[in-house]
């Protein structure tokens, strides 16, 4: 048996040594990043990671979790002058009433600050809702993440590491009407069509979307996953000028390095049927 076992190592190293090399070195333009196993939770790719760093409009995956948490996806929001915001919108009318799935949508397609306020309703509005994320934050181990908002707007109590969204995506990716949401490209809601920002979703093979985000302080951030052959990557980039280039980048080589585990496997498991005739 024993001698099975150390046939099969031996034939799993020399295969290893002689695959050839996955991918070149990854070479990204964004200051921090992370490729992550959103499954196994293992890191296949990281720089900067731990960098505390702004995060824009991507905090709205948080959002969009801690309304899912808190309310119901039929309950009725009616929307106030409070919930008007600066910068994205779903351009929403004090008076108007909307579900929480539809406030999702706004949320999550066109990445509406207008949403990401009214959306508070279901847990008492703003300063409580932002506790829950913080405290949801805490749960989920982003060790150097603090909400200060719903929607990302910049604020020095208002920050994350590339680390800290890839654990925050890889909740999100499990949370079925949440990745619902993200992966669709337009919706009306309200009489208004909204398309989804995340050009991803017409780019990658598998991807099921996630979150885009910008302020001219944080520059561009971007979360995303994709699912191929079971299995599910998420990436995250932050302050990265060439996002949507990077993350196909990332994908190809968190793939490829998927292609080559599967097939190690599967010769690991050949080379032990092969050593069955052997004697301790």
């Amino acid at each position: 048996m024993f001698r099975r076992i150390w046939t099969a190592l031996c034939a799993a190293l020399l295969l290893v040594s002689c695959f050839p090399a996955v991918a070149e070195a990854v070479e990204v333009s964004a200051t921090a990043c992370v490729l992550m196993d959103a499954d196994t939770g293992a890191v296949l790719y990281q720089k900067n990671e731990g960098q505390r760093m702004l995060i824009a409009s991507t905090t709205k995956l948080m959002t969009a979790l801690v309304a899912l948490e808190q309310g119901h996806l039929s309950e009725t929001v009616t929307v106030t002058a409070a919930h008007m915001a600066e910068g994205s919108s779903m351009y929403l009318r004090a008076g108007e009433c909307l579900t929480v799935e539809e406030l999702l949508y706004g949320l999550l397609l066109c990445s509406g600050n207008d949403a990401a306020l009214a959306v508070t309703e279901c847990a008492g509005g703003v300063e409580p809702f932002v506790a829950l994320m913080n405290e949801k934050a805490a749960a989920l181990g982003m060790e150097n993440t603090h909400f200060a908002n719903p929607n990302g707007l910049d604020d020095e109590g208002h920050y994350s590491t590339a680390y800290d969204m890839a654990l925050l995506a890889c909740a999100a990716v499990n949370e079925p009407t949440l990745r619902r949401i993200a992966a669709t490209r337009t919706a009306v809601i309200g009489g208004r069509t909204l398309t989804n920002h995340n050009k991803l979703l017409g780019r990658v093979d598998g991807c099921i979307g996630l979150k885009t985000g910008y302020t001219k302080a944080a520059g561009r951030t971007l979360v995303s996953c994709a699912q191929r052959e079971g299995c599910r990557l998420v990436a995250v980039t932050l302050r990265d000028g060439d996002d949507w280039n990077d993350h196909e980048t990332l994908y190809r080589y968190g793939f490829a390095l998927a292609a080559v585990r599967r097939e190690l496997y599967a010769r690991l498991l050949r080379a032990l049927d092969n050593t069955g005739g052997a004697t301790p």
